[in-house]
């Protein structure tokens, strides 16, 4: 089993959760984080004095996953949030040792 992460743009959130819903994930988690990498945020003017903004807004997605479906996810996530420029985002692959869910006990696989 996989935990994929991916941080996107919060606009591109609807095309992500239909391209993973579209090949059978059936949840994930969503979670509203800031950050920056290479983009180092930008600055914005208010009330006439100018401000850096140094971590901007995104969103984490989490899927729990079975190891057959990794590469289907990754396509998925980089075909809809991709938008060819700076910040469009990352995707981490983490080991799952164990997951189980709280309802009827099932762990493993079958807990996803």
């Amino acid at each position: 089993m996989k935990l994929v992460s991916a941080i996107i743009k919060p606009f591109k959130l609807d095309d992500v959760r239909e391209a993973l819903s579209e090949i059978g994930i059936a949840g994930i988690t969503v979670t509203e984080v800031k950050g920056f990498g290479r983009q180092k945020g930008h600055t914005e003017l208010y009330r006439g004095a100018e401000y850096v903004v140094d971590f901007l807004p995104k969103i984490k997605i989490e899927v729990a996953i079975d190891d057959a479906q990794l590469d289907s996810v990754i396509e998925a996530i980089t075909n809809a949030a991709g938008t060819g420029k700076i910040g469009d985002g990352k995707i981490f692959v983490y080991p799952l040792e164990q997951a189980i869910r709280i309802r009827t006990g099932e762990s493993g696989p079958e807990a996803l």
